[in-house]
C-alpha cells in the first residue's frame, strides 16, 4: 500500500523576475577538471572546417539561411548573423535566428561554422511538428544576450552529432528550447557556457546527449521546466553554478527541476536521467527539486561535489508557486549507484527513495529533525550508511542494510533498531493545480508577459519511461555491458 498525499502547485501565479558515483565494482573516478577532460580529446574548432561560401544577414530580425517547408542542404559554409531582437518572437518562433527550419522544412548542415553576435540571435533554430533541422562536425559560437546555440520550439526535431557550441551572452544556453518543445537528441561534441543565467541545456522538451563533453562556467549545469525531461547517457557533466539569474532562491545547484508558471512550460511530472558518465559540481547542492513533481533515474554515475556543505538533494520551497504548496515531490531511482552528500525535504515537500542494485548511499536525510514526508527503500544488496541523525516517515529494508554507523535513524518518530527488517508505505503523491488553464496559464487568457531571460520555458509530452523507471514494483534495468 502507498501513503496518499495531495499536493496544491501553482494556484498563484508566480513569473520569474530575473534576466533574459562510482560502485564499489568500479576503478576510483578521478576528478580531472573540464580543461583537463577538453584536453584529453580533441573537439573541433573553427581551423578544422573547409568554408567555401560565407553568408552574413545582418539585419534586425531577419535569417542567414532558411528551410521554410522545403529541403534545403549545406556543407562547408560559414554564416555570420548580427542584428538584434526580443521577446516571443525571438525565443518562441525563430525570428533572427541565424539558420531556421519552419512548416515541415528539412535543414541539413554538415562541416559549418555559425557566429552570431546579436541579441535574441539563435545560432540554428527549429520550429514546428514536422520540422527537422539535422547538424554535424560543425562550430558555433553566440556573444549575444538570450543567444542560444541549438534551439528548438513548437514541436520541433533537432538532431546534432559532434558539435562544438560555445555561448558568452547571459540567459544563453547552448542546448535550448523554448515554448511548445520538441525532440532533441545530441551525440558527440563539447558544449560550453559562460553566461549568467546560461545552463548547458535549458529543457521544456524532450533531450537526450550521448557520450558529451558538458560545462558550464557560471549557471547550472541542466535545467528541467515543467513536463519535460533530459536524459544523460555516459556525460561529462561539469557545473560551476556562482551567479544568480533571479532573487526566487538563496541555493546554487548543478542541477535543477522545477516549475515557473510563466505559462511556458506545462505542469506534470518532469525527469532527470542519467546513464553512467560523472556530474561534477563546484558550488552547491547537486540537485535542486521545487515547485514540481519529478523522477530522478540515477544508474552508475560518477557523482562528485567539490562543495563539502552542499548536499546530493534539496527538496524544497523557492519563489515559484504558490506559498505552502510549492516544494518538490522527488521520485529516487538508483541502481548502481553511489550518493554521497545530505539529503533535504523540507515541510512542503516529499520523498520516496529506491536504492537497488549494490547501490551505497553514503549520508543523512534530514539531520535537523523530521519535515517533509520521506519513505526510503533499499533492496537486499544496498546499503545506507548515515552520516548524522536522520528523519525520515517510513522504511523498507532487510536486516543489513542499514549501518548507523553510530547515529540514529528515526522512522516516524521512533527510532530504529539496527540488524532489524523493516516494511513501510511510499508516499503517494497527488499533484493539482487551482485557477489555470491549461499549462498553466490564467484562465481565459493568454500567458503572461515572459519574464527577460529567465526559462526559455516551452511545452511537450515527456518521453516514456525508460525501461526499469520506477523500481518499487519492477526490476530495475539489466546493467549496461559496457558497466559490468
Amino acid at each position: 500500500m502507498k501513503k496518499q498525499l495531495t499536493i496544491l502547485l501553482g494556484g498563484l501565479l508566480a513569473v520569474a523576475a530575473s534576466g533574459c558515483a562510482q560502485t564499489a565494482a568500479q576503478p576510483e573516478q578521478t576528478e580531472e577538471t573540464a580543461a583537463e577532460k577538453t584536453a584529453e580529446k580533441k573537439y573541433l574548432s573553427e581551423e578544422d572546417i573547409t568554408v567555401n561560401e560565407t553568408i552574413e544577414n545582418n539585419a534586425d530580425g531577419e535569417h542567414a539561411v532558411t528551410a521554410d517547408g522545403e529541403s534545403v542542404s549545406y556543407q562547408n559554409i560559414k554564416v555570420v548573423k548580427s542584428g538584434d531582437s526580443s521577446g516571443d518572437e525571438a525565443d518562441f518562433y525563430g525570428e533572427n535566428a541565424a539558420l531556421f527550419a519552419t512548416n515541415g522544412g528539412t535543414l541539413d548542415l554538415k562541416e559549418i561554422i555559425v557566429t552570431t553576435n546579436g541579441t535574441h540571435a539563435n545560432a540554428v533554430f527549429s520550429y514546428g511538428s514536422g520540422t527537422t533541422v539535422n547538424i554535424s562536425d560543425s562550430v558555433i559560437s553566440t556573444s549575444g544576450n538570450c543567444s542560444g546555440g541549438l534551439m528548438t520550439t513548437g514541436g520541433g526535431t533537432m538532431n546534432a552529432s559532434n558539435l562544438t557550441i560555445h555561448t558568452t551572452g547571459n540567459s544563453s544556453a547552448a542546448i535550448r528550447s523554448d515554448r511548445g518543445g520538441g525532440t532533441v537528441k545530441v551525440s558527440g561534441g563539447s558544449y560550453t557556457t559562460d553566461g549568467k543565467g546560461s545552463p548547458v541545456i535549458y529543457s521544456t522538451a524532450d533531450i537526450t546527449v550521448d557520450n558529451a563533453l558538458m560545462t558550464s562556467t557560471s549557471a547550472q549545469g541542466v535545467v528541467v521546466e515543467g513536463k519535460n525531461s533530459v536524459t544523460l547517457n555516459n556525460v561529462e557533466l561539469y557545473a560551476d553554478n556562482n551567479s544568480k539569474n533571479s532573487d526566487k532562491s538563496d541555493w546554487y545547484q548543478a542541477v535543477m527541476i522545477y516549475q515557473s508558471m510563466s505559462g511556458d512550460a506545462a505542469q506534470g511530472e518532469a525527469s532527470f536521467t542519467m546513464n553512467g558518465g560523472t556530474l561534477t559540481n563546484e558550488n552547491g547542492d547537486i540537485f535542486f527539486v521545487n515547485n514540481t513533481m519529478t523522477t530522478i533515474t540515477l544508474q552508475d554515475a560518477g557523482i562528485i561535489n567539490h562543495d563539502a556543505e552542499g548536499n546530493f538533494l534539496r527538496a524544497a520551497a523557492a519563489g515559484w508557486g504558490r506559498e505552502g504548496s510549492n516544494g518538490g515531490h522527488v521520485t529516487l531511482n538508483a541502481a548502481w549507484q553511489t550518493i554521497n552528500g545530505n539529503i533535504l525535504v523540507d515541510e512542503v515537500s516529499t520523498l520516496n527513495c529506491y536504492l537497488n542494485n549494490e547501490s551505497v548511499f553514503n549520508g543523512a536525510i534530514n539531520p535537523e529533525g523530521q519535515a517533509g514526508e520521506v519513505y526510503v527503500e533499499l533492496s537486499e544488496d544496498s546499503v545506507w550508511k548515515l552520516s548524522a541523525d536522520s528523519y525520515i516517515t517510513a522504511l523498507s529494508c532487510d536486516t543489513d542494510a542499514i549501518d548507523l554507523n553510530g547515529h540514529t535513524l528515526y522512522v516516524n518518530g521512533e527510532a530504529y533498531k539496527e540488524g532489524t527488517s523493516s516494511r513501510g508505505e511510499a508516499i503517494e503523491v497527488t499533484v493539482t493545480s487551482e485557477g489555470g488553464g491549461p499549462d498553466g496559464m490564467p484562465p481565459g487568457g493568454e500567458p503572461p508577459e515572459k519574464p527577460p531571460g529567465e526559462g526559455f520555458p516551452g511545452g511537450g509530452e515527456p518521453p516514456e519511461k525508460p525501461p526499469g523507471e520506477g523500481f518499487p514494483g519492477g526490476e530495475p534495468p539489466a546493467k549496461p555491458e559496457d558497466q559490468q
